[in-house]
């Protein structure tokens, strides 16, 4: 991935802003700095709050009251409960398009180790009903913060655009079910179908006031495989006497590895990892059974279909051969589908964040092989785009990639966006991309 040798800060990239929309009179290009610095104190002020009172997915009703109150109170028609804890905030502005702007809601089960005056000391029972730490450790809060700070600059500026304006607050993005669950709930029937959605993520990987984009398959599918091996358990020092479950497991994820080497097309992504592996009690019994957990990851739908059913094989295969009394159990549990970022709808896109931010400040940027559920949009027949949004201290960055030490990242117990200029910076984005659809 490269990145320009000169990083623009915020600042002055919302001071090119001013200049861009002030040259297009005709046109509401972009908000000004002026308009952001002015919404900016309300809009840190939820974000301490959203940071301090985390919540887990499918759980996030306080967070969802508190964006349902905003909302409501900026002129939107608001339903909450869709799909769980979802919100739909709607505001008609004239014949126009449609165009939908997604915000995430839930938080992590990981305790926080930022040392901010802010941060999140939350513990919960979990659903399994233990006690976890809960944290905004992948940015979910500077979405939700900037997300407000959009639909106030959009509302409040209602003779700049026209169309509809779908905002929704989406639980459940860390699991890969709430997208579905608020589609399954009628999002796209009880309420006016986007022509267009949206959606930004906050980027360890680059400085603040870079904005990064893919073309095509930008974030991969996921799919959790359980798969349990049986074998014939007894005394570790008589092995003759039974069949070892831990032996044919070594064996089997070895041989899940020359599914991705010798099996798969090399240009066509695919990740196998066996996460965990539990089997046996002490050192001198050879167990009955033995448990993978694998992650798998892939972007084309018929090398998902290929490499589920090879990893099926494979495991068979194994214990075949290790003369296990019956077959494996393999359990494929899907978590979300390849995302997709239409590229006619990209390219506009990007066209006008580079017309706004500056071309040096809109880079493409490699797609990578974690998981959203915002691709259920893309898959509903909705052209859909989901760009990156720098959120590290430019000078911060610079040193990282001179010394090469790595910087935290999303889902780090230490990762904090530096939140002032990166919210600023979304909500431009956010506004720039609704005007371009909304505002001619």
């Amino acid at each position: 991935m490269n990145h320009p040798g000169l990083v623009l800060l915020c600042a002055s990239v919302l001071t090119a802003v001013d200049a861009t929309a002030q040259s297009k009179s005709a046109v509401w290009t972009a908000p000004s700095a002026e308009q952001v610095n002015a919404i900016y104190p309300d809009v840190e002020s939820l974000y301490f709050d959203l940071h301090r009172t985390p919540e887990l997915a499918m759980h996030e009703q306080q967070t969802a009251a508190k964006l349902a109150e905003r909302t409501k109170s900026l002129g939107f028609e608001v339903t909450a409960g869709v799909g769980g804890t979802g919100i739909v905030a709607v505001l008609q502005n004239g014949p126009g398009p449609k165009v939908l702007l997604r915000t995430d809601m839930d938080a992590l089960p990981i305790e926080e180790k930022t040392g901010l005056p802010f941060a999140s000391h939350v513990v919960v029972k979990s659903d399994s009903g233990t006690s976890t730490p809960v944290a905004h450790a992948c940015g979910h809060d500077i979405h939700m913060s900037s997300w407000i700070g959009t639909a106030k600059l959009m509302a409040t500026n209602r003779d700049r655009w026209h169309g509809t304006l779908i905002l929704i607050a989406q639980p459940a993005e860390e699991t890969g079910e709430g997208a579905a669950a608020m589609i399954k709930d009628g999002l796209l029937t009880r309420f006016p179908k986007p022509d267009f959605a949206l959606a930004i993520h906050d980027s360890a990987n680059q400085p603040v006031g870079q904005v990064g984009y893919t073309s095509g398959y930008a974030l991969a599918a996921a799919d959790s495989v359980d798969i349990t091996i049986f074998g014939v358990g007894g005394h570790g020092g008589r092995p003759q006497n039974t069949i070892d479950p831990v032996v044919i497991a070594a064996r089997t994820v070895l041989a899940l590895q020359t599914i991705v080497s010798r099996e798969n097309n090399p240009l066509d992504p695919v990740v196998i990892t066996v996460g965990t592996i539990h089997g046996g009690t002490k050192n001198s019994i050879i167990p009955d059974e033995v448990k993978l957990q694998l992650t798998v990851r892939t972007y084309k739908p018929e090398v998902r279909k290929r490499v589920l059913a090879s990893i099926e094989r494979v495991a068979k295969g194994e214990a075949l051969a290790g003369g296990a009394p019956k077959e494996p159990l393999v359990k494929v549990t899907p978590a979300a589908n390849a995302m997709y970022n239409d590229p006619a709808l990209t390219k506009r896109l990007v066209a006008m964040l580079r017309g706004v931010l500056g071309q040096a400040n809109v880079v493409e940027v490699e797609p990578t092989m974690v998981f959203e559920d915002f691709a259920e949009f893309n898959l509903a027949g909705i052209p859909s785009v989901d760009v990156w949004v720098g959120a590290v201290k430019p000078e911060n960055f610079a040193a990282a990639q001179q010394s090469g030490t790595p910087l935290p990242q999303l889902h780090s117990a230490t990762w904090a966006p530096d939140y002032a200029p990166t919210l600023k910076m979304v909500m431009t984005v956010e506004t720039t991309e609704l005007l371009e659809l909304l505002g001619h």
